[in-house]
């Protein structure tokens, strides 16, 4: 339970970000419902009046009694509004300065300032309490349903009532269903009895934990942040340990606030804040960053440990509203499935709130997440971290990330979030615009040579990178719900049904390469003898109806080319050039049987492509490949799929139960020129890092061991498809 006067301080930052009925009435002079609204105390009664006798009792004694106010001018009143929307504590020194200027007792600004805030209390808690009796019969409405549901339960056999231990799934699924919501109904209702004044009785203490918070204004921040005594260390940060330290959670309250008003200032500045690099990328003025923090979350405890800042700051237009890209963000599953080729491992550890009126306002997580570029040639970063969301007066959402290393007692850790997030505003038309800032210490001596450049510049793991993933992303999600498809080129998909089962088999195929080709700490990459380039790994596929059953295995090799890359993509992409370095069409010639567009760009849509080889086993092999691009890399991932399979899904089939074993590529800029050495100043223009990684079913026997040739023959096969794609690169871009 926290401590009620931190938590009514707290309530006060929420107030001071919506926007107040109270200026228009004061404006308007009522001083007749309420004097201390535009008045204050300036004398009592006299000590003489209590020496008048009898016969001063009466009306007129009470008349004499009454408290005398003074009236404030309309200017008086205007300026301390003013003040009052910059700064609604204003410290002596101010109060002077404004009552010299409005010729006011200081005692006078202090008592006004005192009745705004309370005033603005008063109307923020009533607003509160109506939206959480709602909530509140919400859910008893629902828990008296459940009851009713489990009454009426009877035995399929007999008729009669039915017993715990004869109850069908779905009537146990009700149970438990039921004691949440007991739990939930218990929780709301300590919240609502805090605001009419009842007690809050004892069956609601064992969830006080769990009440929703409401973040008030900013307190002072508690010393400095961080230091190498804290931190998650690898390997460590993805357990899921819930917070149950009641002593931590007032902490996490405050530098979540912190860090939202950190990341506001930060989002909003320019210059000399933020300077424009050679790649037109907003990077941090670390000295002026510094300046501006100086003792706040940002400060650098890591500096002398081999930590470096890496700060970038992205805006651009999304095709999507700002609530459905909060829900994305808000949401751990959607976050990682949005941003797969980013995000390689997440998880919710704890909610300390969950928002509002049904959204996700206030809402306040203890998350964990593993961040990667796609190449086991790159470590993955690890965060143990807090995510706050807001919505403020100006109909602007901010969700913002801020590191919790000091509160976990465990391994260095080589990665901390300073306040890091997104502001998202919304535009007509369905539009929102995104203000992305990522902010980060991180240590990456671990990064191979050939990434070193593209690491250090922001393009790995920058803002931009986050930005132009979640522009394609909801362009892709655009297409998805698109009920009506124009009669166009040869080979459209036009069917509703049919589309929306490729493009769910198409991102389940994307996911399962993203989350295989990447230095997760979930994979155990071995390096292949006499090969520094390929890592290999297996894996075990048991009663999964997305994979085929066996030992499967993954191997992987990143290499440079001397060809820009969106040269590169459009070659690997194109079904003309396929047979030049695909293995698998033995030679055959490429066609393309149906497409789905994806967004603006024409290299981004998914294809169903059929091989017609001489070989008869190979004759009418379907390949399910989806092509991607953006400023910050490109993707080409492709997987063999079945005939009658495929069949099954043009027609708006269950894609879930397609076997799929996805290769592909990974296409990112190269920041070097050929010589690697001589630095390229546009993006795009110089070479291009390209990871090729293949997913091979060696044995159908899941507990078989994986015999030397197939380990022989999978090497064989990924160099030799190096050399070709090498060979086909630079031949078709001279």
């Amino acid at each position: 339970m926290f401590n009620s006067d931190l938590y009514e301080n707290l309530n006060m930052f929420d107030m001071f970000q919506r926007p107040s009925d109270s200026d228009q009435t004061e404006r308007n002079g009522d001083d007749d419902n309420n004097d201390t609204k535009s008045g204050t105390e300036v004398d009592a009664p006299s000590a003489d009046d209590d020496n008048q006798g009898p016969a001063s009792s009466g009306p007129s004694r009470r008349r004499a009694k009454r408290k005398r106010y003074h009236r404030h001018t309309q200017r008086q009143i205007q300026e301390m509004e003013a003040l009052f929307k910059e700064c609604p504590h204003p410290d002596d020194k101010q109060r002077k300065q404004l009552s010299r200027e409005l010729g006011l007792d200081p005692l006078q600004v202090k008592f006004w300032f005192q009745n705004k805030r309370t005033q603005l209390k008063a109307q923020t808690e009533r607003h509160e309490n109506g939206l959480l009796k709602a909530e509140n019969e919400k859910l008893r409405a629902e828990n008296h349903r459940y009851k009713e549901a489990l009454n009426n339960t009877s035995c399929p056999t007999c008729g009669g009532p039915a017993a715990l231990g004869e109850m069908s799934f779905e009537e146990q699924h009700l149970r438990l269903e039921n004691a949440r919501l007991r739990e939930e109904i218990e929780r709301i209702s300590g919240v609502t009895a805090k605001y009419v004044g009842k007690p809050i009785g004892p069956s609601f203490s064992r969830f006080a934990d769990r009440a929703p918070i409401s973040f008030g204004t900013q307190p002072e921040f508690l010393g400095e942040y961080g230091g190498p005594g804290g931190g998650g260390g690898l390997g460590e940060v993805l357990r899921p340990v819930s917070v149950t330290n009641e002593a931590d959670k007032p902490l996490i309250v405050e530098l979540a606030v912190t860090a939202m008003e950190e990341l506001i200032r930060m989002a909003q500045s320019g210059e000399p804040l933020w300077v424009t690099d050679e790649n037109s990328i907003d990077v941090l003025n670390e000295n002026e960053y510094l300046r501006i923090f100086p003792r706040g979350i940002g400060s650098k405890p890591f500096a002398n440990l081999g930590f470096r800042s890496e700060a970038s700051r992205e805006a651009a237009l999304i095709i999507m509203n700002p609530v459905n890209l909060v829900e994305i963000l808000m949401d751990v599953n959607q976050w990682s499935r949005v941003f797969c080729g980013i995000v390689s491992r997440a998880m919710t550890l704890d909610v300390l709130s969950t928002g509002i009126a049904g959204n996700y306002n206030g809402a306040l997580q203890v998350m964990t997440a593993e961040f990667q570029l796609p190449s086991p040639l790159v470590p993955t970063r690890e965060n143990y971290f807090a995510r706050y969301c807001k919505r403020h007066h100006d109909g602007i959402w901010a969700v913002v990330d801020v590191s919790l290393d000091n509160l976990r007692h465990a391994p260095f850790t080589r990665c901390r979030r300073r306040p890091s997030g997104c502001l998202i505003q919304e535009l007509p038309n369905g539009y929102s615009k995104v203000i992305w800032v990522e902010n980060v210490e991180v240590d990456d001596r671990g990064v191979s040579d050939i990434y070193k450049t593209l690491v250090n510049t922001s393009l790995a793991f920058g803002a931009k990178r986050w930005v132009a993933t979640l522009d394609r992303q909801c362009e892709r999600l655009a297409s998805a719900m698109a009920n009506s498809i124009p009669a166009g080129d040869l080979g459209v998909l036009n069917s509703s049904d049919g589309r929306k089962s490729i493009l769910k088999l198409a991102e389940r195929m994307v996911n399962s390469f993203c989350t295989g080709v990447g230095a997760s700490t979930a994979h155990a990459w071995t390096t292949l003898t006499g090969s520094d380039e390929i890592r290999v790994m297996t894996r075990k596929s048991i009663d999964d109806p997305g994979r085929p059953p066996g030992i499967v295995l993954s191997a992987a090799t990143s290499f440079w080319v001397a060809v820009p890359p969106r040269k590169a993509f459009n070659i690997l992409r194109s079904e003309k050039f396929r047979s030049e370095w695909d293995i698998l069409s033995n030679g055959g010639v490429v066609d393309e049987m149906a497409h789905i567009a994806n967004g603006r760009d024409p290299g981004n849509c998914v294809s169903l492509l059929r091989v017609n080889s001489a070989n008869a086993s190979q004759s009418n092999m379907l390949i399910l490949q989806e092509s991607s691009n953006d400023a910050t890399g490109s993707y080409v991932i492709y997987a063999p799929v079945d005939f009658a399979a495929m069949n099954i899904v043009l027609t708006g089939g269950d894609p879930d139960y397609v076997a799929l074993l996805p290769s592909g590529f990974a296409i990112l800029p190269d920041c070097e020129g050929p010589n690697r050495g001589i630095k390229i100043t546009e993006i795009g223009s110089g070479g291009s890092l390209v990871t090729l990684a293949f997913q091979i079913l060696v044995d159908s026997a899941p507990n078989s061991k994986i015999s030397v040739g197939s380990v022989a023959t999978v090497n064989s096969l990924i160099k030799c498809t190096l050399e070709r794609i090498r060979t086909a690169v630079m031949c078709n871009d001279a």
